[in-house]
């Protein structure tokens, strides 16, 4: 069996290896052709170095930017705008550029939500993809960005109700975590054999564990754990071709 080609786009350095660092170790170790977009932060910065390790261990090749800044940190990118602030159809030229570019059966992204932490960076990157994966496959949009490709599934990074109660357990978090229904969650992956590969591509964002953020809090955690939190990825299936499309799992 064929493994299908995998473009994950996230909002954040660190995002893909959170997300979806799991079914990105496991495409690439099946001969999948796989790769990482992040929408925020520019070349040259420290955080995008890590990001680039991260990538390496997850065998994604080189990292690719589309150079909006981050809510938070200006700086990330300068002379560019927040990815929030930046024009939609901007957004998603750059980002259908690189769909068609790499041609990818499946796109991975967060959910509408932005993941359990509700980042607007990280909802406005879902909204951006899902415009793009449709996008991609349409001649007369963007004709600039080269030749309409089309994916054949989307599927959204997310958490069911029933695991926050474990996460919480493990994280001691006492604020908001944003989940979905089980019965809306079409994929759950085991990612337990891909596991080291997966928190070494968390911990190589190392400015990420220094300032005490997720990664950080990986660090710290014993190996029982780091299974817990990290070894199972859940994710929503859409659709975007007349038949069915490749699956994860």
């Amino acid at each position: 069996m064929t493994v299908p080609s995998l473009l994950a786009v996230f909002a954040h350095p660190d995002d893909e290896s959170l997300a979806a660092g799991g079914v990105l170790a496991r495409h690439a170790a099946g001969g999948a052709r796989t790769t990482v977009v992040t929408a925020t932060w520019a070349p040259g910065t420290r955080r995008a170095a890590e990001l680039a390790e991260a990538v390496r261990i997850l065998g994604a090749g080189e990292p690719r930017l589309l150079g909006f800044a981050d809510a938070r940190v200006p700086e990330s990118a300068p002379g560019e705008p927040r990815l929030c602030d930046a024009p939609l159809d901007e957004a998603v030229r750059r980002l259908v550029a690189h769909v068609r570019d790499v041609r990818p059966q499946i796109v991975v992204t967060h959910d509408a939500y932005g993941g359990l932490s509700g980042h607007p960076d990280h909802v406005h990157t879902h909204r951006v993809t899902v415009l793009a994966a449709q996008a991609a496959g349409l001649e007369q949009l963007y004709p600039e960005a080269g030749p309409p490709w089309r994916p054949r599934a989307l599927y959204l990074a997310t958490h069911p109700h029933s695991a926050v109660a474990a996460l919480r357990a493990v994280i001691g978090a006492r604020k908001a975590l944003r989940s979905v229904p089980d019965e809306q969650v079409t994929t759950a992956i085991d990612v337990g054999p891909w596991l080291d590969r997966k928190i070494a591509a968390v911990l190589s964002h190392r400015s990420e564990v220094e300032r005490g953020a997720v990664p950080g809090l990986i660090a710290s955690l014993p190996q029982a754990a780091r299974e817990q939190l990290l070894a199972t990825e859940w994710y929503i299936r859409h659709g975007l071709g007349p038949a069915p499309g490749p699956e994860l799992d």
